[in-house]
C-alpha cells in the first residue's frame, strides 16, 4: 500500500508519471534507460532524476561489486579482530576503549549490509528491492550517523586526558552515559527516513545502493537534508577538530617547555628514554590528529556535497557515477578505522600477538608503565 509520504509528493507529477507510462521499456531511441529493470510498481519510489540516464555498463557494476567484496572482507576482518580482542582483554577493558569498541561496531555494521548492495551490482539494479533498500538505507544511517558521534566521543577523551589530566581519566559511569547519549543521538536522525516521516530511503546512482532522499524537490526533503548536514556533519566535524587542535595546540606548547628547560640544563633531552631521531611527542601527536581529521573529511564530505547540491543546487550535476563515489569513500573508511584506532595501539598490538602468532606481530610486554598523558594522547587507553 503506498503511504502518504508519496502520494502527497509533488515531484511525482504528471509530467513524472506521463514518462513512466510512456516508457514502460524504459527505452529511448533503442537505448535501453536505467531503471529499465525495475518492476512498474516500485517505480514510484525512485527518484525520477535517475530514469533520464542510459543502463549502465555491466561492467561498472561488476567493478563495484568485486571493490566491495574487498572492502567486506578487509573491515570485518580489521573490525572483527578490534571487537573480539577488546573484549576478551582484561587489560583493554577500559572506561575510554569502550568508545574504540563501538567505532568497530559501527564500522561493523557499515560493511554487514554491503551483501545487498553486492547482490544488487551482480544483478545489475534494483534486485532486492523496496525492502533490500529500506534496510540497506537504515543500518547505513545507522553506522554513518553513529561514527561521527563516537569520532567526537573519543576526540573529546583524548582532549580531557591531555589538556585536563587534573580531572582524572574517564569513569565507566560516564562513559556509559556518553554512549546512551550517543545512541540517542542517532537513532532519531536514522529512523525518520525508514518510517517515512521528513524523508524516506531511496536507491542512488546505479540503483544498487540506497540512501536518504536529497533529490525530491519537497519542503521536508529540504529541510531533512539541511538539518542532517548542519547536526549530522557541521557540528561533528567541528567539535572533532576543536578537540584535535587542542590537543596539538598542547602538546607543541609541552614539547617547547621541555626544550627550553633542556637548553637551561644544557642536556640534550629531559627524556632519558628518548632515542636520536626518534620522533617527538609532538610529531606523533600532530600526525595522529591530522589523520583522524583527515579520514572524517575524507569519509562524509562527498556525501554532504552531493546531499546538499541534490536539494539545492543542479540535479544535472548528479549523474549515476559521480554519486557513487561518496558510498564508496564511506566503505574505505569503514576499513582504516581498526588500523587507525586500534592496531596503532600498543597494547592491542601485545594482545593480538599473543592471541594469533602467525601475523608476525612482534610487541614485547612494557617493563612498567611510564607512558606520559601525552603518548596517551595519541591512542585510545
Amino acid at each position: 500500500m503506498e503511504s502518504d509520504f508519496y502520494l502527497n509528493d509533488t515531484s511525482i507529477g504528471p509530467v513524472a508519471l506521463a514518462r513512466v507510462a510512456a516508457q514502460q521499456s524504459f527505452s529511448v531511441n533503442g537505448k535501453r534507460m536505467l531503471g529499465w529493470n525495475v518492476p512498474p510498481e516500485d517505480r514510484f519510489r525512485i527518484p525520477e532524476h535517475w530514469f533520464q540516464y542510459e543502463e549502465i555498463d555491466p561492467m561498472y557494476n561488476y567493478v563495484l561489486g568485486c571493490l566491495y567484496i574487498v572492502f567486506t572482507i578487509f573491515s570485518i576482518c580489521g573490525n572483527g579482530m578490534v571487537i573480539w580482542v577488546f573484549i576478551a582483554a582484561k587489560s583493554l577493558r577500559t572506561p575510554s576503549n569502550i568508545f574504540v569498541l563501538n567505532l568497530a561496531l559501527m564500522d561493523f555494521m557499515m560493511m554487514v549490509k554491503t551483501p545487498i548492495f553486492i547482490y544488487n551490482s551482480f544483478n545489475q539494479g534494483y534486485a532486492l528491492g523496496h525492502q533490500g533498500c529500506q534496510i540497506f538505507g537504515l543500518m547505513g544511517s545507522i553506522s554513518g550517523i553513529g561514527q561521527s558521534a563516537t569520532n567526537v566521543a573519543i576526540a573529546y577523551d583524548r582532549y580531557r586526558v591531555i589538556a585536563k589530566p587534573m580531572d582524572g581519566r574517564m569513569s565507566y559511569s560516564k562513559a556509559l552515559m556518553i554512549l546512551i547519549l550517543i545512541y540517542c543521538y542517532v537513532i532519531p536522525w536514522a529512523m525518520f527516513p525508514y518510517l517515512e516521516k521528513w524523508s524516506r530511503f531511496v536507491p542512488e546512482g546505479y540503483l544498487t545502493s540506497c540512501t536518504f532522499d536529497y533529490l525530491t524537490p519537497t519542503e521536508s526533503i529540504r529541510f531533512y537534508v539541511l538539518f542532517m548536514f548542519i547536526i549530522c556533519y557541521c557540528i561533528p566535524m567541528g567539535m572533532i577538530i576543536n578537540f584535535y587542535s587542542q590537543i596539538v595546540g598542547h602538546v607543541f606548547s609541552h614539547e617547547k617547555a621541555l626544550r627550553e628547560q633542556a637548553k637551561k640544563m644544557n642536556v640534550e633531552s629531559l627524556r632519558s628514554g628518548q632515542k636520536e631521531g626518534q620522533s617527538s611527542a609532538e610529531v606523533r601527536i600532530a600526525k595522529t590528529a591530522i589523520t583522524l581529521c583527515a579520514l572524517f573529511v575524507a569519509s562524509w564530505t562527498p556525501y554532504a556535497v552531493v546531499a546538499l547540491t541534490g536539494a539545492f543546487g543542479d540535479q544535472s550535476l548528479l549523474t549515476p557515477g559521480l554519486t557513487m563515489i561518496p558510498a564508496c569513500t564511506c566503505k574505505a573508511v569503514a576499513c582504516l578505522d581498526p588500523y587507525v584506532y586500534a592496531i596503532s595501539h600498543p597494547r592491542y598490538r601485545l594482545e593480538l600477538s599473543k592471541r594469533i602468532p602467525c601475523l608476525g606481530i612482534k610487541e614485547k610486554e612494557p617493563e612498567k608503565e611510564t607512558a606520559s598523558a601525552q603518548t596517551e594522547a595519541t591512542t585510545p587507553h
